[in-house]
């Protein structure tokens, strides 16, 4: 069975049924149900049109499900107009999807977690990983994202700002490893980019090339992490980093500075730099103090603790760090780098250790546990 086809046909197969007339919700549920069937036939009778197939088998599960629901006799009418099976249409409604699922009506967290189940593909399971909430609570949430949209139309567009965060957010999940989504994240961006004039679209895409282009030197072929500062640079992919680079530059000359600009202006550096200790710190001090403006995030106030230990010492990231809450994600990852990098090794094998017993996948508890072994046997020696 091919998951990424699946996934790759999933939004673009919604996108036909709502234009059909279905609403949302009962357009979504009858795709599930598609794919449901699509896992269980496909092995033994692979349909040469797979698109189309599952066009067909959604539509009757829609059709299906109206003749049973009283409250919507109404619409027995689309019966009569039940395509002949054959190739679906070409229109690629996706972006359309994108904008519907970041409908004003939504907060952006009931949006970014509809446009993840509906268009992104993933499971209620691995949307409530990435939000750190339980299960059934993303599962209420979306159904309730579900019913609001149900019976808007296309035309109605969402928030700009919305469909880039849940875009972000996509890429990040994608990279994870756990769902490969990168590619679609970066194709719809490319799409918002040459349809909406606007510097944050532009500096979203510039960022998303900019970390796609160190993939490749991210992982050892048995999937453990490999940090920044030992990365193979000569696996960075160039042609990525210079188109990033050059669709940055034109963001940040349009002085309207948003947070995804900021973002690509560190990455930047990052790819400018021939080596790690030729790094530009003092300027990522810089542009995180922008971004920690611009979001008053603390996940941005601990990259800068990092930051500001390469650039000012060690002492002077601890320092940093001091201010921020310890039950911050990757917090005892970054105090224990710290107090590696001031000698005190015993300490930092210690919160290692804790860091690892914290991770949210399994290659960084490998890495974290690692590092604290390490340093546990350079203090035995």
């Amino acid at each position: 069975m091919n998951e990424v086809l699946l996934r790759s046909l999933t939004p673009s197969v919604l996108g036909i049924l709502v234009r059909r007339g279905a609403d949302f919700a009962a357009a979504e549920d009858a795709v599930q149900d598609a794919l449901i069937e699509a896992v269980r036939v496909w092995p033994a009778e692979p349909p040469r049109d797979p698109k189309g197939w599952l066009v067909t088998v959604a539509w009757r599960r829609f059709l299906d499900a109206t003749r049973v629901d009283t409250a919507r006799r109404r619409r027995e009418d689309l019966i009569d107009e039940e395509p002949a099976p054959g190739s679906a249409p070409t229109v690629d409604d996706t972006l359309q999807l994108y904008f519907l699922c970041a409908h004003p009506s939504l907060t952006p967290l009931s949006a970014a977690a509809l446009t993840l189940r509906a268009v992104g593909g993933l499971t209620t399971r691995q949307i409530a990983q990435a939000y750190l909430v339980p299960e059934a609570t993303m599962a209420q949430r979306i159904s309730r994202a579900k019913r609001t949209v149900s019976g808007m139309r296309f035309d109605k567009t969402g928030d700009v700002a919305t469909v880039l965060r849940v875009l972000y957010l996509v890429f990040n999940e994608g990279y994870s490893g756990d769902v490969d989504l990168v590619a679609e994240a970066i194709r719809l961006t490319r799409q918002i980019a040459a349809a909406i004039d606007h510097p944050e679209v532009a500096g979203l895409l510039a960022l998303m090339l900019l970390h796609h282009a160190r993939r490749a030197a991210r992982t050892t072929p048995d999937g453990s992490l490999v940090p920044l500062a030992e990365q193979d640079r000569g696996r960075w992919d160039t042609k990525s980093i210079t188109e990033g680079v050059k669709i940055l530059q034109a963001a940040l000359a349009r002085d309207r500075l948003g947070e995804f600009q900021a973002q690509a202006a560190i990455a930047a550096l990052h790819a400018d730099a021939p080596t790690a200790e030729e790094t530009d710190w003092v300027q990522i001090v810089g542009w995180y103090d922008e971004l920690a403006r611009l979001t008053d995030s603390p996940v941005v106030r601990l990259n800068r603790a990092v930051a500001v230990g390469e650039a000012d010492g060690p002492r002077a990231g601890l320092a940093a760090l001091e201010a921020l809450e310890d039950s911050l994600p990757r917090h005892a990852a970054v105090a224990a780098y710290l107090h590696e990098r001031d000698g005190d090794l015993a300490k930092a094998a210690r919160l290692y250790a804790e860091a690892a017993r914290k991770a949210l996948n399994l290659a960084e508890r490998d890495h974290l546990t690692r590092q604290a072994a390490r340093l546990n046997a350079r203090r035995c020696r």
